[in-house]
């Protein structure tokens, strides 16, 4: 095993393509109390999700592609990964339509001086292959053969599904954060946060837009300032509701990370994070939202337990109307949760 960068090693299982890599958490991968960031390992989630989609969308001959992430369903962080763990990364594909492939990617944190493992994130990914000689192009995705025929069938219904919602959430998200001054606590404006990012060669892919997994970590950053401008403890990410990536963002834009509460239950905060690129040195291309997610985060105390959240106040109708949105979207997560509860076998 290696301690530095990552391990990797493909699998290849009947008609299943699956991949896995281990990597060690550093001190630069968690905050003051130790917890590895939530975007520490939606990065990791990424990576395995592109290597293993590009390796497929290049696997017959044709005109070479790179896949590029276009959304990622709703993902619980099920346990707290820690300073000196080490995360195994599996993915693989599950589904594939004419121009996407779905990647499912499990993450398991295992401490080293015990041997013990446990689940910290179950995450479904879809990619679309670009071509290498024009990012604007979608190439086909080569066939995937199931091993049985209710998955193909399972998955159409997840692609349609997704395929919906991704467009409905482009037309709603048109709206800019603005900034408040003089803001009173536990406000939307006083915790909202935004961060301004230069788009350089270490984002990007060989070809020159940004990592799926970078815009993700500093989606997560910007959710985590906004939870820790609230309530003022430790927090950590809880979920991340589907994110959407509306558009390519290329080497040299200038991105806005913004975020904003919008619900807060008893232990609970909703906050919401847009991102818009601005390309600088083209003046024929205007501002426009690149993705867009809802992260959930709790607070802790030092113990590691979780604590109520100061209620959020919101004043303004759009902020009521998002708030009222943000606890219909908690209760049905909360009620989808109980019914998976009461289907589990009893022992």
């Amino acid at each position: 095993m290696k301690l530095k960068g990552c391990h990797s090693t493909p699998e290849i299982s009947g008609h299943s393509l699956k991949r896995s890599m281990l990597r060690i958490m550093r001190p630069d991968d968690a905050n003051v109390a130790g917890n590895v960031h939530g975007g520490t390992i939606l990065k990791m989630i990424e990576e395995a999700g592109a290597i293993i989609s590009t390796r497929h969308c290049n696997s017959q001959n044709g005109e070479r592609c790179v896949a590029a992430l276009a959304r990622v369903e709703r993902t619980d962080f099920l346990s707290p990964m820690c300073i000196g763990e080490v995360a195994h990364v599996s993915a693989e594909i599950t589904y594939t339509s004419k121009h996407s492939v779905e990647v499912q990617v499990n993450v398991m944190s295992e401490n080293i001086l015990t041997g013990i493992k446990k689940l910290t994130n179950k995450a479904t990914l879809w990619y679309v292959p670009l071509s290498l000689k024009n990012v604007d192009k979608v190439l086909e995705v080569p066939p995937f053969v199931y091993s049985r025929q209710e998955q193909e069938e399972e998955g159409r219904k997840r692609y349609e599904a997704q395929k919906l919602e991704r467009m409905e959430t482009k037309w709603k998200n048109g709206d800019i954060v603005q900034p408040v001054p003089n803001p009173e606590p536990n406000t939307v404006s006083y915790s909202q946060s935004s961060l301004i990012h230069l788009v350089g060669p270490s984002d990007c892919t060989l070809h020159g837009f940004v990592h799926g997994g970078v815009t993700m970590k500093l989606m997560d950053e910007v959710a985590g300032i906004v939870a820790a401008r609230h309530c003022k403890t430790n927090i950590v990410t809880a979920s991340v509701d589907a994110i959407n990536f509306h558009d390519k963002i290329r080497k040299g834009c200038v991105i806005t990370i913004s975020g904003r509460m919008t619900f807060t239950s008893n232990k609970s905060m909703e906050i919401e994070v847009l991102v818009d690129a601005d390309p600088v040195v083209d003046d024929s291309q205007k501002r426009y939202r690149a993705a867009s997610a809802f992260f959930t985060y709790v607070s802790l105390s030092q113990e590691g337990k979780s604590l109520p959240v100061p209620q959020l106040v919101p004043e303004t109708e759009d902020e009521k109307k998002r708030f009222e949105e943000g606890k219909g979207r908690y209760l049905q997560m909360k009620a989808k949760r109980q019914g998976s509860q009461g289907q589990e076998p009893q022992p």
